[in-house]
């Protein structure tokens, strides 16, 4: 008997989506083990010199000009994508789309991007006959997400489902699912054993993500922590960003035996078990992922837009604050209390019960495996 093929299609335009695809991939082969997934980033997959090319222009303007990517998200947000996009999309992408579809036989596509998700909507109006399922990973609902050739929306909580109602979509193609996180993410490691893993001492730990984006070196914050250096413990993960990280290293008040200055890691489960308070961009990934730690989170310079309303989301629930000067002091006081700290931890972590289930988006995939 074949077994079950999924193909997960994304795009590089900011690191959560394609995270989001592999997670869910990895999700479905730790729940049913016979279940085979690819992961594709369509435009490189597909076009390697252009497309990566369109990634980095992406990603300047977001370090650059974010009002500008703003004001493109807002202007856009009630409409799908306009006749001259999916016409462009058409030239570039459909006929090699459909021949990678007909060469890998998948029994479901999900998407994880808009694009990708509006070029196999085109082919399923050609006569293509695979379910879709759009998996929306972000905590907000773009009018470039929706197309009527969807099968099934996965979304991550009730006010994007009620989003996606409002605009006219069918209820029985919405499933609140919850953004899926790699099974990392689904158990919690032995802090102690961390902590002798990565050489940390046993005393508050403060993780910092997002600086890949090179945005951490603009914020005077940053800085101003490292006079708690010798009472808190700080890790910053730069990412693949060398230029970034040896700026930061070369600043003085960053080199400290206290401060731990990284680049690219695949263990940012661990790190995030090992510390006590996640300050990092409001990606929809990483607050996920955080999410399901239950580790407390301060939000910096979020992207105007999805950034925004991710952000909106996880402090109106209680799961976070702004990174500001006031709450920084409050919560690296906070955290040289190790009960209070700690009792902090373990009510994020019930109430994240009520909110969240990691292993809830893999279900729901297999359950509507045809």
């Amino acid at each position: 008997m074949r077994k079950k093929r999924v193909l997960l299609l994304s795009e590089g335009f900011g690191s959560g989506h394609t995270q989001a695809a592999y997670a869910l991939a990895a999700g479905l082969r730790e729940l049913c083990p016979a279940v085979q997934t690819r992961v594709i980033e369509l435009g490189k997959f597909l076009n390697p010199v252009v497309g990566p090319w369109i990634t980095s222009a992406y990603r300047k303007t977001v370090s650059k000009q974010p009002k500008l990517v703003g004001m493109m998200y807002r202007t856009q947000y009630h409409k799908s994508l306009n006749r001259f996009t999916q016409l462009a999309l058409h030239r570039v992408f459909y006929t090699q789309t459909s021949q990678v579809i007909s060469q890998l036989k998948p029994d479901l596509i999900v998407c994880t991007h808009a694009i990708p998700n509006a070029v196999v909507s085109r082919l399923k109006r050609l006569g293509l006959h695979v379910p879709l399922y759009t998996l929306i990973t972000d905590y907000d609902a773009h009018g470039t997400w929706r197309s009527p050739e969807v099968t099934k929306y996965l979304v991550s909580t009730e006010p994007v489902k009620n989003k996606l109602l409002a605009h006219g979509v069918p209820l029985q193609k919405i499933e609140v699912t919850g953004i899926p996180v790699h099974p990392n993410f689904w158990t919690t490691y032995d802090k102690n054993e961390l902590q002798q893993q990565f050489s940390l001492k046993p005393m508050p730990t403060v993780l910092v993500m997002g600086g890949g984006w090179g945005l951490l070196s603009r914020n005077s914050l940053f800085e101003h922590m490292t006079k708690w250096r010798d009472h808190i413990q700080m890790i910053f993960c730069l990412g693949t960003n060398e230029k970034a990280r040896e700026e930061m290293l070369a600043n003085d008040s960053f080199r400290h035996p206290n401060i731990r200055v990284i680049g690219y890691t695949n263990e940012i489960s661990k790190l995030m078990d090992v510390s006590d308070l996640l300050i990092t961009k409001p990606g929809g990934m990483t607050c996920t992922e955080g999410l399901s730690k239950g580790i407390p989170m301060l939000f910096y310079e979020p992207i105007p837009g999805q950034e925004e309303e991710n952000c909106e989301y996880f402090i109106h629930n209680g799961f976070g604050e702004m990174f500001q000067k006031e709450t920084v002091e409050r919560w690296f006081s906070l955290l040289q209390e190790p009960y209070a700290a700690g009792q902090t931890r373990r009510d994020l972590l019930t109430k994240r019960n009520q909110y969240y289930d990691p292993r809830q988006c893999s279900r729901a995939v297999l359950e509507m495996m045809p």
